[in-house]
């Protein structure tokens, strides 16, 4: 197994993209439960994704966390585990400020960037090497986490054939991609048989990052009235990793995870 390449696949389940202005689609107290399958493991990791009003802020915000983190079998050779922390303004589904921070056995990472609309420019700074640390420019297509780009389709009134010009951030660099709807197929959930709708991102211009080794993601949404992200794949040279909802709650407590993730930022 190439390490490497398996936490460039978990780091991008937890990295960032953009739709259009329109108000957030995960409201406080959601909750989303992947269970992430690598190869012949299919309980590799797990995901959660969890919503709440922000508890430090004065006015009205949403913060997003999210875990990603090896189990099993997986975590006695490759123990990683992967935050996100993202605030938001609900009503119109802009970004303000996130941070990510992993630790992989001895190594660690932990970053966050700042959004100054008004400039139209970002601070990002590397908390575990400040030289790394830069001022980057926002793109008019204002940006938001990959995850919850995948749930915010849920406001996307497209169908087959079409497709959603976004702007990605990924690490301390920002790429444009297009979403496109690919096809519609029947998925086998725990909830049933359900309609899904086939969503591939293909990135703009000089391939980068991942895709320039060919890699590719992909997103089953249900087409229902939840659009609830089912199923995502990212497909690198070394093989898949794919995430499968095991779980959506409404009215989720997210204290437990939040204290979490406090207690492991450096």
């Amino acid at each position: 197994m190439n390490r490497r390449l398996l936490t460039c696949s978990l780091i991008i389940l937890m990295t960032a993209s953009y739709v259009a202005a329109a108000p957030l689609a995960i409201q406080p107290g959601e909750k989303f439960t992947y269970r992430l399958s690598w190869g012949l493991f299919r309980k590799a990791a797990s995901l959660e994704i969890i919503a709440e009003q922000d508890p430090d802020s004065i006015e009205p915000r949403i913060r997003i966390t999210s875990h990603t983190a090896t189990r099993g079998f997986i975590r006695a050779l490759y123990q990683f585990d992967g935050w996100g922390e993202f605030i938001y303004e609900p009503e119109n589904s802009r970004l303000l400020e996130a941070k990510a921070w992993t630790k992989t056995g001895s190594k660690e990472t932990n970053a966050s960037i700042a959004l100054d609309y008004a400039e139209m420019k970002a601070n990002y700074t590397d908390h575990v090497r400040p030289e790394k640390s830069l001022e980057l420019v926002i793109p008019p297509e204002e940006p938001a986490d990959f995850l919850t780009t995948l749930i915010q389709t849920r406001a996307w009134e497209i169908g087959v054939g079409e497709d959603q010009v976004v702007s990605v951030l990924f690490d301390d660099e920002f790429y444009e991609l297009t979403i496109t709807v690919d096809r519609e197929e029947i998925l086998k959930t725990k909830w049933g048989n359900k309609p899904a709708l086939v969503l591939i991102p293909r990135m703009q211009g000089e391939p980068k990052g991942m895709f320039k080794k060919g890699g590719e993601i992909k997103i089953w949404v249900s087409n229902d009235e939840l659009r609830l992200p089912l199923r995502f794949e990212v497909k690198i040279a070394v093989g898949t990793a794919m995430a499968i909802l095991t779980d959506h709650q409404i009215d989720a407590d997210a204290t437990e995870l939040r204290a979490h993730a406090a207690s492991v930022n450096p």
